[in-house]
């Protein structure tokens, strides 16, 4: 056999396990590539689904006359049927093309001189696929211009939508977020109103954040709405964007000036602080330039794995990276307390940067780990469930933030009693061991 089977094993379910999930009207530029499988979209059909298939500008690296063209083409496979083809590759097939286990829907044997084709395939097996090209033929080189658009003709009226089986309600719930949050912008600037006597320069960037996040869902909510209706974004997706390299930015930077205690506990930020946001900011440019790859290109492009790769390094490392100053704050005041002789007070402010501590950690492990799982075990069908569970868990977060560390009014010199006082002083010396 001329190409090894578990390379193309490998390299085909990688890109179905991390593909795009939102399909659209796609254009790609494919040149003088030899790999032996280039994934394009991945889509999640109904009964009544099309693929759209226009290829131009052909041209292969050795002469027509001396390949076996039938063993070039496109295909669309389920992540099931693939497991199968692997074991027909083993002993029966040298091709996926030749698999039962796949539909085909073109293969070059039927180009005879032309450059350039169009085809129509529709599905009627409900199921998630991917569209493949295959080039089983080895020191074969191809390029040419693709332009794939899959969609799903839904209502009587067969209107076109072109999300994913799955995701199509996906600008509802966008929508519906956004309005939550807009609806917490205006209730955090009551707040701030309200308490304006108390209120600190921390509570204004916790504004920030939430207007950002809630603008960053508006624009995500049009921008699938518009895919969904016409194929393409139309320019909300540049909003988007934007507006999510603003939020994660400025929602890392949230995190680690709470976590030192900056505006509300001290005015300044000391150098181990400075260098965690020193290092937090440009890592997320970094992240937010690799998830733009990562969408533009598709799992087609040839660098597209490693800018994969690149964005979950960044965003694991930030995620560790926001825990220092929580952890730094928590040593300084178990410090404080045993000199200061305010153990009441610093026994409050211990026991509230832990409880932030936990929920940092919860919410970076559920919407990086339990999403990620939640979104590979479910349904094609039912994917939206981990949209709205990263959502909600996000809007958790949010909302304890704000009630742990909204504007109040503290006294520093309010009067704590002897009772109350030694009580604290135990629970610290009691709790002295928390690990973090």
């Amino acid at each position: 056999m001329v190409i090894s089977s578990s390379q193309l094993f490998c390299l085909l379910i990688i890109s179905l396990f991390v593909s795009v999930a939102f399909a659209e009207i796609r254009f790609t530029q494919i040149r003088s590539d030899g790999r032996p499988i280039i994934p394009f979209d991945e889509f999640g059909f109904t009964h009544r689904g099309r693929l759209e298939l226009n290829v131009s500008k052909i041209s292969l690296s050795i002469p027509r006359n001396s390949l076996d063209l039938s063993s070039l083409g496109f295909f669309l496979c389920t992540r099931a049927s693939w497991v199968h083809v692997q074991q027909q590759l083993e002993t029966e097939i040298t091709c996926p093309l030749n698999s039962n286990a796949i539909q085909r829907v073109y293969a070059f044997d039927s180009l005879q001189s032309s450059t350039n084709f169009s085809t129509v395939f529709n599905e009627t097996r409900a199921d998630q696929y991917t569209l493949v090209f295959a080039n089983c033929l080895p020191q074969l080189r191809v390029s040419m211009d693709v332009r794939s658009a899959m969609y799903n003709f839904e209502g009587k009226s067969n209107r076109r939508d072109y999300l994913s089986a799955g995701r199509t309600i996906l600008p509802r719930i966008f929508f519906l977020f956004s309005l939550i949050y807009f609806s917490m912008t205006a209730l955090w600037i009551h707040v701030l109103y309200k308490k304006r006597l108390t209120v600190y320069r921390i509570h204004f960037f916790m504004l920030a954040v939430v207007i950002l996040k809630a603008l960053n869902l508006l624009c995500e909510a049009e921008d699938k709405s518009y895919i969904k209706r016409t194929g393409s974004a139309h320019g909300w997706d540049v909003l988007f964007y934007i507006f999510s390299f603003l939020k994660g930015i400025t929602l890392f930077s949230l995190i680690v000036l709470i976590g030192t205690g900056w505006s509300f506990l001290k005015p300044y930020l000391q150098d181990k602080e400075k260098k965690v946001l020193i290092i937090v900011i440009p890592l997320q440019v970094i992240a937010n330039i690799a998830q733009v790859v990562i969408d533009e290109n598709g799992p087609y492009g040839q660098d597209w794995r490693t800018w994969k790769q690149v964005f979950l390094l960044v965003d694991v490392v930030c995620c560790c990276a926001v825990l220092f100053p929580i952890v730094w704050s928590i040593k300084n005041l178990r410090e404080a307390a045993r000199t200061d002789g305010k153990a009441a007070v610093n026994l409050m402010k211990l026991t509230l940067f832990r409880q932030y501590y936990i929920v940092v950690i919860c919410y970076i492990y559920f919407t990086r780990v339990v999403v990620y799982a939640l979104e590979n075990i479910t349904s094609y069908r039912y994917l939206w469930t981990s949209v709205v569970a990263a959502e909600l868990a996000t809007l958790v977060f949010y909302v304890f933030t704000g009630l742990k560390f909204k504007p109040e009014a503290h006294n520093p010199y309010f009067v704590v009693d002897d009772e109350d006082e030694e009580a604290a002083a135990e629970a610290l010396k009691l709790e002295d061991e928390f690990e973090l």
